[in-house]
């Protein structure tokens, strides 16, 4: 009899199955006659066709022209391709009937229940679900077959040529039409069947009996002899109930997953092996290895809490997967240590098999962690490996990883104690938690009378907290009240959620209860997306990454970033009995109210449905939802009146009070996108899962001729399409952001690739740039000129018009798509095609200076031949013709020295006007007047390197450089005044009446004459400027001589004010303020000598230290690296924080700080830690000890850094104020103290002011003045910490040279590597001799100071004789040195040298006084820089074996060298190489050579190794 109900149950699915085929009929392959705008049906609405294949892209959306049933395959054949676009076929279902649809432009544009495969994603509604999925369906070609299915089971899957590749998305709806997106490549398909795929003829009995199953599973189940037959069952017939009882590779569903018995020698396993902890924290840092049981499952989640920290040791947990069998495994003492099948997470980056596949990970590091903290990782079905922080997904991690893998815990440094966490425990484990905090609060449960409101149960949408809260937190009051019951000894983990979503225009608001006065910081409260039912809630709310907004302090942040700096009255501030609340409105917009009075709008595009928040954090100790809103004011319905008029943010205002001018990104935006650095920063969140909705918009329109332009800061090579720009005439607050800019089809002009596009569709094809070409640190700009023309602008080039007819008022739009994941604006962007303005230029126009004190500018002598001058040479008069009208300076000029004309005559008869400029070229090198042969104008000035302003373009030696700048030369008139300047970062810039027009042009070389040309209409000018004030020309130099001097470039210097605040645009303070360190600081720090000393007393991190004054502006804060220690990496960081410090809760880094933050570390600027500048100054980490680091605000609130006194530029723009200087001593850097004087000294001792001394006359050249000796001090020489300098001493100690050779001081060695010499703010190029000449320093290489001779003339060989350069091999390096001259290639030199025939045999020695007339030296080549006598044909490269890291590396050496003047020619390179090799010299000067004994003197030897 116990069979019998087996028989029944197999009779009924065999007849089930049946019916069930029997009733199948065929469903039609054809396509829906209604399709996508520029699709064309055919062969009896099969096949499908894309119109204009090559100028359009996407418009191509079929969908089937009946629903699907359950099991068939829609698979359509792939006809054509073209290859003009990236992307191809995307396919899919949608719920929604064709016969009503709106078309979209792409699938991915469909909503309402719609999943898309696009490539090798899955897309739910246009948004990913699932990565790296199937076949990449863009390497489809023409002939393959692709096909979609919904099986009985509700799952989606896609076929590829015949091959299921598996379940794309599961739990979808029965009715579903298929969709084909005829888009990109793809251009045409035929539908060529849509009927189940042969084997599932077969597993369709299976599919009907799992629906019988499913009906009386609680009946089988019970039964044991049923389930003991199943699992008997042969395979391949499941018996109907296998899949009940065993889980995927034989597993059984209660196979817990726990920690192996087998594990490293330190751990201990407890708690029925779910728990592992390290024995002796405190004494080993490793030997923690864990594993699991078992292997993991697909999507199946391992999860770890940390119970356990030390803080002793660097570095903390890691976590990831092997391959290893842990029975079979020697466990290693690191994870890391594996160099086979083994992915594990080490801080936030990813190890594959030890080494690092990927450095920045995700943007949690597992270092900075705290106890309490949850980490899981799950291994996708496709091969994705993802990692979970507090439950928030990081991403794929790694893909196709091995099928079976372990789960692997690393017990590593701090982390001492973790347990695995079960997720179906989760809720038990929350409501446990609750119970045992009111457990231990008396307060809890007890309501209190002051906040006892009469209670209304029968009210069933009450807002309430949810019973999930933060890990210290607890609920009580019937959920009405939040608090943390230990408030005293956490300040975290304290978030509670509402228990529903808000309504719209519903205030949420609460009460502050209770407040501690132990911590920083106080309630934070905004709205969330996630649902608390299912959230791993963070240890605060600002750090979850996606879905969330949050008032904290006076500042709005969205997912963790700030948006608004300055928002509302300061949440700090409150106290007990104040209440906060927040709303969502109606339009999206969300509003924040303290004590009832509305703060404005703090956001937009706010999606609905989302969850109160709030975050029980520092001071806040408890909080009470009010019901009653009869108290508060009714929302204002117009933001932009009354007091939200001003409010930061809000679309009519960025930042509150921006300047009229200033363009910045406006506030509303695309729901990817993200606003930072004060609206100047735009990026993509999720870059790596969202590729559109990313659009963002200028906060006001367009000027005509001003330029918006911004630089690409971050790109990822995840997507295909990058950056698209555009303008349009929509405004931001009627602008329904879509995906894509392109998908608007009304009053809007985008450039995408090479295509412009009006309204959606393509203008045109191949303009001039291709945006999908752009790289990091490209800059794209667009101008709208008066004609109504659209100009774009590539690195500053002008492309040309790209379309014309646009409206007066238009805003920028950039769109953050694909490849492109971050940009800023840059400072170009603004009115700089004044040309095309259509105001025009008066005297009102611009400032007007008068002349600086001093001796009047002349003009020199030598002039075109039009031109005669007036008034000693203050005059100039064209007096024929329209050109030949070149005039020069009489002198060169000095640097940030201007030189100023009038324009005093115009003749209309001609067209063009003044060009100004600088040049190389030396006038008094010229022959006499009249200079026939002399340029007729200055464009075609090129005998000399030439830098010239005409109209407002900007040439140099005829060649365009940019465009557009500054105001037309050609528009100005009798009375405006033109100057030209060459300043100390070697830019020149052009000034009209008194307005410097910003930098006209970069590298321009140090000794150059202004130039004028009286072309055109200008006919006659007058000098109105003077030279620099007599102060500046008698500053005195230090004596030169070798004890003061270690380098012949710091012999000559290029003149330079030693105060980098005299003489420039910064004015110190008047009265400095006193700074000293806040008492409130990191835990690790001791502060001494009364606060003006901070160290680090105890492990690397905690070292964060803030100033207790406000830095004032003008005021330079400089502070003293005293102590490094090298056992750490990474060293101090440093910058400014925008508020009050007072009650700053410090993290453990300073890049953990996200509010009103500007940090350089390395050689990177940050701000709020997100990073908006790179190769900035000196890499920080590399400062030795005695370096002298300086922060000021200039008053235009730029911040400056300064290292050792030398200004590195601006690092960041709109510092707030007050503003408090910032220091984080992290790694290395272990101790600092504060420079108490107020003006630093370059290179003086510590304190004192050191002025330069009065020339001699051998060092006065033409009324040149010439070298200030600038020697670094000892603590200044980066001798101590440089890497590659020790690494090149270890080299030179290989070579055995005696020590007799090399001077004993080893301060005079130098290190010429990027890091050195940025720390001692070395130029690139010098000038050296009588008469000067130019020549590089040998920037890679290091310098090995040589002992000077004494028979030599040393006083001359150091003031009058030029530098050069030697590469030689190492084989000659001994003969040179014991020669102590430059010897021939047949001695030694690898030089191709070619020597007169002598007499007599023998080598080339020392010559001694009565040598043979007959022997003649051997010419011997030199170069003026080291990119030329170093390459490998002169200086070849030897392979050695570092002693200390046992590396091999690559070495060359050669020789700095003085050359006296007059003893070598100049002339063209002898290796025929057509490229320039240093952009100071030319090929046809770069090699010198020289035949005269004595006539160079060793100077010191280089050595580069690779």
């Amino acid at each position: 009899m116990a069979s019998c109900p087996q028989a029944t149950l197999h009779c009924r699915k065999t007849t089930l199955g049946v019916v069930h085929r029997a009733a199948r009929a065929k469903m039609a392959a054809e396509l829906h006659p209604r399709s996508g705008k520029l699709i064309g049906l055919s062969n009896s609405n099969r096949t499908a066709q894309r119109n204009q294949p090559v100028q359009e892209f996407n418009h191509g959306l079929v969908l089937s022209r009946e629903p699907l049933r359950d099991r068939d395959v829609f698979t359509v054949c792939i006809d054509k391709k073209v290859n003009s676009w990236s992307g191809s076929i995307e396919i899919g279902v949608t719920a929604l009937d064709p016969a009503g649809l709106e078309f979209p432009s792409s699938a991915t544009g469909l909503k309402g229940g719609s999943w898309i495969v696009s490539g090798c994603s899955v897309l739910k509604d246009g948004r990913s679900v699932l990565e790296e999925y199937g076949h990449d369906l863009d390497q489809l070609g023409e002939g393959d077959h692709v096909g979609i299915q919904r099986n009985g089971k509700g799952e989606l899957h896609l076929w590829v040529n015949g091959q299921d590749c598996g379940t794309a998305a599961s739990g979808l709806p029965s009715r579903l039409w298929a969709v084909v997106d005829l888009y990109g490549k793809c251009t045409q398909v035929t539908v060529v069947s849509c009927e189940p795929p042969p084997e599932m003829d077969g597993e369709e009995d299976e599919e009907v009996e799992d629906e019988i199953v499913s009906t009386q599973a609680a009946s089988i189940m019970a039964d044991a002899c049923l389930s003991s037959s199943s699992n008997s069952s042969p395979a391949g017939n499941s018996g109907g109930v296998a899949g009940l009882g065993v889980a995927a590779g034989g597993m059984t569903t209660n196979d817990a997953l726990l920690f192996h018995e087998k594990c490293g020698t330190l751990i201990k396993l407890s708690n029925n092996n779910k728990t592992a902890e390290r024995r002796r924290p405190l004494d080993e840092f490793n030997n923690g290895v864990v594993m699991t049981n078992r292997p993991l499952r697909n999507n199946e989640m391992f999860e770890i809490r940390i119970d356990k920290l030390v803080d002793k040791w660097s570095g903390s947990i890691e976590i990831g997967v092997t391959t290893h069998n842990p029975n079979n495994l020697d466990y290693p003492a690191t994870m890391t240590n594996l160099r086979s099948g083994t992915i594990m997470m080490s801080g936030c980056g990813i190890l594959t098999n030890g080494k690092g596949t990927r450095r920045e990970y995700c943007e949690f590091s597992l270092d900075e962690l705290q106890e309490g903290d949850h980490i899981g990782l799950m291994r996708k079905a496709s091969g994705a490996l993802h990692f979970y922080i507090n439950g928030i997904d990081q991403g794929v991690a790694a893909n196709q990883t091995p099928g079976v893998v372990y789960g692997v815990v690393d017990l590593y440094g701090m982390a001492v104690k973790v347990t695995i966490v079960h997720n179906h425990n989760h809720s038990d484990r929350l409501r446990r938690n609750n119970a045992i905090m009111r457990a231990l609060s008396p307060d809890v449960g007890r309501p209190r009378p002051a906040l006892s409101l009469t209670p209304e149960p029968d009210v069933p949408d009450r807002l309430l907290f949810h019973l999930n809260c933060g890990q210290k937190a607890a609920i009580s009051s019937d959920g009405r009240t939040a608090l943390r019951p230990h408030a005293t000894d956490d300040f975290n983990h304290g978030v509670v959620l509402s228990n529903r979503p808000l309504h719209s225009n519903e205030v949420f608001q609460v009460r502050i209860d209770k407040m501690v006065d132990k911590w920083a910081g106080s309630i934070e409260i905004g709205v969330t997306t996630h649902n608390p039912a299912y959230l791993q809630l963070p240890s605060t709310m600002t750090n979850l990454r996606s879905g969330t907004w949050m008032m904290t302090g006076n500042g709005v942040m969205h997912n963790g970033t700030t948006i608004l700096d300055e928002y509302g009255h300061n949440l700090d501030r409150l106290k007990a009995g104040d209440t906060v609340g927040v709303v969502r409105k109606e339009d999206g917009s969300l509003h924040f109210f303290v004590n009832g009075v509305p703060q404005g709008p703090a956001a937009w595009n706010v999606p609905p449905s989302v969850y109160a928040v709030v975050d029980l954090y520092g001071q806040a100790a408890q909080a009470t939802i009010m019901d009653d809103m009869a108290d508060l004011p009714p929302l204002p319905d117009d933001s932009s009146e009354g007091p939200t008029a001003m409010s930061p943010g809000s679309p009519c205002s960025v930042s509150g009070a921006t300047a009229a001018n200033d363009l910045r990104f406006h506030q509303l935006h695309g729901t990817n996108a993200v606003i930072t650095n004060g609206g100047r920063t735009a990026l993509r969140q999720n870059c790596r899962s969202e590729f559109n909705d990313a659009i963002v918009i200028s906060n006001r329109c367009l000027r005509d001729g001003e330029l918006f332009e911004i630089v690409i800061q971050k790109m990822v090579d995840r997507w295909s399409g990058s950056i698209e720009a555009g303008v349009t005439a929509i405004r931001p607050e009627e602008l329904e952001f879509p995906n894509t800019m392109t998908d608007i089809d009304y009053d809007t002009w985008m450039l995408s690739g090479t295509a412009i596009m009006q309204d959606g569709n393509t203008m045109r094809n191949n303009y001039g740039c291709d945006l999908d070409s752009l790289t990091t640190g490209s800059r794209i700009g667009m101008m709208r000129t008066a004609t109504g023309d659209l100009h774009y602008f590539i690195n500053g080039l002008d492309q040309g018009v790209a379309c014309t007819g646009l409206p007066p008022e238009v805003y920028a739009v950039i769109d953050l798509y694909g490849q492109c994941v971050q940009v800023s604006i840059t400072s170009s962007s603004g009115p700089l095609d004044n040309s095309l303005c259509t105001s025009n230029i008066t005297e009102k126009s611009f400032p007007i200076q008068s002349p600086v004190a001093g001796v009047a500018h002349r003009l020199h002598s030598k002039h075109g031949k039009n031109v005669v001058l007036l008034g000693d040479g203050c005059q100039a008069l064209r007096v024929d013709g329209y050109a030949h009208g070149i005039v020069f300076s009489a002198k060169e000029l000095k640097t940030d020295e201007v030189f100023e004309v009038k324009i005093n005559k115009v003749d209309d008869r001609w067209s063009g006007s003044l060009h100004v400029g600088l040049t190389t070229l030396q006038p008094p090198d010229l022959p006499s007047c009249p200079l026939s042969g002399l340029s007729p104008s200055l464009t075609q000035l090129r005998s000399k390197v030439t830098w010239v302003l005409a109209g407002s373009e900007v040439r140099r030696n005829g060649v365009l450089q940019r465009q557009n700048y500054g105001c037309s030369l050609d528009r100005l008139t009798v009375g405006n005044r033109v100057g030209v300047k060459r300043c100390s970062d070697d830019t020149m810039h052009i000034l009209i009446d008194g307005e410097d027009m910003g930098p006209a042009a970069t590298a321009v070389a140090k000794n150059v004459y202004a130039v004028l040309d009286l072309y055109g209409k200008v006919t006659a000018v007058s000098i109105v400027s003077s030279t620099l004030v007599e102060d500046s020309e008698s500053v005195k130099a230090p004596s030169l001589s070798p004890d003061s001097c270690s380098e012949g470039e710091e012999d000559s210097t290029p003149v330079r004010e030693v105060c980098p605040l005299r003489g420039s645009c910064f004015e110190p303070a008047l009265v400095p303020t006193v700074m000293t360190f806040l008492e409130n600081h990191g835990k690790n720090i001791q502060l001494s000598n009364q606060n003006l000393t901070a160290a680090r007393v105890s492990s690397y991190n905690q070292g964060l230290l803030v100033t207790a004054q406000a830095l004032p502006r003008q005021q330079l804060f400089q502070v003293c690296i005293d102590r490094l220690n090298p056992s750490w990496t990474s060293s101090l960081s440093l910058g400014v924080i925008g508020h009050s410090p007072d009650r700053l809760n410090f993290p453990s880094t300073a890049c953990c700080l996200k509010r009103s933050v500007w940090l350089l570390q390395r050689d990177s600027v940050f701000h709020n830690s997100l990073k908006i500048c790179e190769n900035y100054g000196p890499n920080l980490d590399t400062c030795p000890e005695g370096t002298i680091l300086g922060l000021l605000v200039d008053s235009s609130g730029c911040l400056h850094l300064f290292v050792n006194g030398m200004d590195q530029g601006v690092a960041a723009q709109d510092i707030p104020s007050p503003c408090y200087p910032l220091i984080d001593l992290y790694g290395q850097c272990e101790q600092v103290t504060i420079v108490t004087n107020h003006v630093s000294v370059v290179g003086g001792e510590r304190g004192d002011m050191r002025c330069q001394g009065d020339m001699e006359k051998a060092d006065m050249v033409d009324g040149i003045k010439e070298s200030v000796c600038w020697t670094p001090p000892p603590e200044v020489n980066p001798n101590k910490t440089c890497e590659y300098q020790a690494l090149c001493s270890r080299f030179k100690e290989l070579l055995t040279l005696p020590d007799g050779y090399f001077n004993e001081d080893a301060k005079y060695n130098l290190c010429y590597c990027e890091s050195c010499h940025k720390l001692r703010g070395d130029e690139a190029y010098y000038k050296r001799g009588e008469p000067p000449r130019d020549y590089a320093l040998p920037f890679g290489w290091c310098r090995f100071a040589l002992q000077i001779k004494t028979h030599c003339e040393v006083s001359n060989a150091f003031k009058k004789w030029h530098i050069a350069y030697h590469g030689t091999s190492v084989g000659s390096l001994r003969r040179i040195l014991d020669h102590n001259q430059l010897l021939s290639a047949e001695s030694s030199s690898i030089f191709s040298l070619s020597t007169v025939k002598t007499e007599g045999h023998g080598s080339y020695g020392e010559p001694e006084e009565n040598s043979a007339p007959e022997r003649e030296v051997p010419r011997v080549q030199l170069s003026p820089t080291m990119r030329y006598s170093g390459l490998e044909v002169f200086a070849p490269k030897v392979q050695f074996r570092d002693p200390r890291s046992l590396r091999c590396h690559q070495a060359q050496v050669g020789f700095q060298v003085c050359v006296r003047p007059g003893s070598y020619k100049v002339g063209p390179t002898s290796l025929g190489i057509s490229e320039p090799l240093d952009p100071r010299f030319s090929n046809a000067e770069i090699e010198w050579i020289t035949k005269e004994k004595g006539g160079t003197l060793l100077y010191g030897l280089l050595i580069r190794v690779e």
